[in-house]
């Protein structure tokens, strides 16, 4: 009797180990800008938390992140940020999520931010992931799946649009003047550090308006149509939302078990984007693991990823051998 109980529960902790490496996602997030960065993450309502809800990341360090099945929510990173030497409070010029600390603690990103936005295992079995400047933009980002799960094999006619995605040029300085976001004399470090633009705003926030918010008799797409703001988000990052009813050409799909690598500040060697993915044109690798060529992953790392889940794997395969021993 004994034996046949630590079968069955060793059989549990097998398939217990396995499940969420088949169904989860490992988010990888590297710092490629001059300055240091503070990641904000937020979970959607009902979704469950992360493990973190906000860190600092260093020029050219990385860290990962783990999701668990079906989880959604937002990530962003916080520019010019620092405790009050008296109150000990911190806060961010940019991305700021109000919480008063390092960890967001379930607070969203205050406009402008560029945002990251996924929802996993949804509808059909597909992740679905934006790059938004819906909210305004603060610093470049890209997000490139990563994975078996990567190649699309879905079956579905969502397969083709499992690809990178982000706005790869740097809009703080070309922004409209009545959009800009200016640096304070505060802030003397980092980015805007030379007092100029840090962020560029929404037509949203700036105005307020029905007609640029997409809201009252503005609140459908027939409606709702692109302004010249907006225009000016989507003709230099053509893959990222640039307004609300933006979804046909800004919103991606994968096959559940994806994971994706997030990048603050992407190289490139050019702001022009030409053929059927300009996002990805002149795109160099950022930290020696990303290769891309015509918008294909040639080189995507899964090694390293895959060293990311090697520990519950080999921890399940021992718990499978155990039971075959009893």
């Amino acid at each position: 009797m004994a034996r046949r109980s630590a079968h069955a529960a060793l059989c549990s902790l097998a398939l217990l180990l396995l499940l969420p490496a088949a169904w989860s996602a490992t988010f990888t997030m590297t710092n490629n800008c001059g300055y240091t960065v503070w990641p904000g993450l937020l979970s959607g309502a009902g979704t469950a938390p992360l493990s973190t809800t906000g860190f600092s990341l260093a020029h050219g360090a990385s860290a990962t992140v783990d999701a668990p099945a079906s989880w959604s929510g937002r990530m962003w990173a916080r520019t010019l940020c620092a405790a009050d030497a008296a109150t000990g409070k911190f806060t961010c010029a940019t991305g700021d999520c109000g919480s008063g600390s390092v960890q967001c603690n379930g607070g969203g990103a205050a406009p402008p931010a560029t945002l990251a936005e996924f929802t996993l295992d949804g509808s059909g079995g597909l992740d679905f992931f934006d790059v938004s400047l819906v909210d305004g933009y603060n610093v470049p980002m890209l997000i490139v799946p990563q994975g078996a799960a990567a190649g699309g094999s879905n079956g579905s006619a969502d397969s083709g649009k499992c690809m990178a995605t982000g706005c790869l040029v740097d809009l703080n300085g070309a922004c409209p003047a009545d959009l800009r976001v200016m640096a304070t004399a505060s802030a003397s470090t980092g980015a805007g550090a030379s007092g100029g633009a840090v962020a560029c705003r929404s037509a949203c926030e700036a105005f307020g308006t029905p007609q640029y918010c997409c809201s009252g008799a503005y609140g459908n797409p027939n409606t709702c149509k692109p302004s010249t703001y907006s225009q000016f988000f989507k003709t230099a990052c053509p893959r990222a939302y640039s307004y609300a009813y933006d979804d046909s050409t800004s919103t991606f799909t994968c096959a559940a078990g994806t994971s994706y690598a997030i990048t603050f500040c992407p190289s490139t060697t050019s702001g022009k984007y030409s053929g059927e993915n300009p996002q990805a044109a002149g795109l160099q690798p950022t930290n020696g693991s990303m290769v891309y060529l015509g918008g294909e992953q040639l080189d995507t790392g899964d090694a390293r990823i895959g060293a990311t889940h090697s520990s519950p794997l080999i921890f399940a395969a021992a718990a499978l051998a155990a039971v075959a021993l009893l």
